[in-house]
């Protein structure tokens, strides 16, 4: 997995993992790679310092500052993917595999695969990217 960090052609910034670097190519090529906050898909990657772990000395409220606008980022990602993806639960890879053999409406979809599933899913060719937050069907 390799976490980039991302930015919209309207300045938003964002981050999202990836499988790989050509997992991530292939995504944003498809058009599936998107802004959370205006939803546009001219997504290029942003300039990323190393992420270095702070001792004892580092500044808590920095820290807690830090922590607060990634949830909040977290959140909105969230509420867009939400509204503008369908739920299909734990049948994802199928309905996946049969939008991607325009076997179903082409729509994004967003549900649950276990490991093997989108690795198989990956393997076939079929644009996934894991979501950073599990379904709120898990979260109760």
């Amino acid at each position: 997995m390799i976490r980039y960090a991302l930015k919209c052609r309207d300045g938003h910034s964002f981050e999202s993992w990836f499988q790989s670097g050509a997992a991530y190519d292939r995504l944003r090529g498809a058009g599936h790679v998107s802004c959370p906050e205006c939803g546009d898909t001219a997504v290029e990657k942003a300039p990323m310092a190393p992420q270095l772990a702070r001792g004892e000395s580092g500044n808590a409220r920095e820290a807690q500052a830090g922590t607060d606008a990634r949830a909040e980022r977290l959140a909105r990602l969230r509420r867009h993917i939400e509204a503008s993806s369908d739920y299909v639960g734990e049948g994802f890879a199928s309905e996946a595999r049969r939008i991607h053999a325009g076997e179903a409406e082409a729509r994004m979809i967003h549900g649950e695969a276990r490991p093997a599933e989108a690795k198989a899913l990956i393997e076939e060719g079929v644009p996934i990217a894991p979501l950073p937050f599990a379904p709120r069907r898990r979260t109760n």
